[in-house]
């Protein structure tokens, strides 16, 4: 789905009186994994957009305004997964969006193992289980929505 497609979607899905679905953004680059994805998690309710290449630029992530975001850190050969994760934590404006790894690289996950703690990220190690990858979906989408509704009542108290 592009920018303005989900646009025009959460706009009809507020004029119905629907709730609108979580959106989860998906980065990996295997075609096949993503589908599996996109199967997985649009049969959960989840709209879900899909990426072969990692974001480069948090304009281009703040566009798509995902609720959560599927990692896989290494493309090939390079980490560029890394790269984006980076990104996202460093930047304000899409530091707060939970992330879930979603790799086969153990061995270089566990050396990031404190790091990752330290920004909330979760890891799912491939092949993983479908139940295991929706606990940590669901259990992710639900810390957010905890955090933000703590910040929000933070900030009316202070009003």
């Amino acid at each position: 789905m592009e920018f303005y497609d989900i646009i025009l979607y959460k706009i009809a899905c507020y004029r119905a009186g629907r709730k609108m679905p979580k959106h989860i953004l998906v980065v990996n680059d295997t075609q096949d994994i993503l589908e599996v994805f996109r199967i997985l998690l649009g049969g959960e309710g989840y709209q879900v957009t899909l990426s072969s290449f990692p974001l480069q630029k948090a304009a281009d992530i703040e566009q798509l305004n995902p609720d959560l975001i599927i990692l896989d850190v290494v493309f090939g050969e390079e980490k560029l997964g890394w790269q984006m994760l980076q990104l996202l934590k460093m930047q304000p404006a899409t530091a707060s969006i939970p992330v879930i790894i979603c790799t086969a690289a153990e061995k270089a996950v566990r050396e990031m193992e404190g790091y990752l703690v330290s920004k909330n990220v979760v890891v799912v190690y491939k092949p993983f289980e479908l139940d295991d990858l929706l606990t940590a979906v669901t259990q992710a989408l639900q810390s957010a929505s905890k955090t933000l509704s703590h910040k929000n009542s933070k900030q009316e108290a202070q009003e």
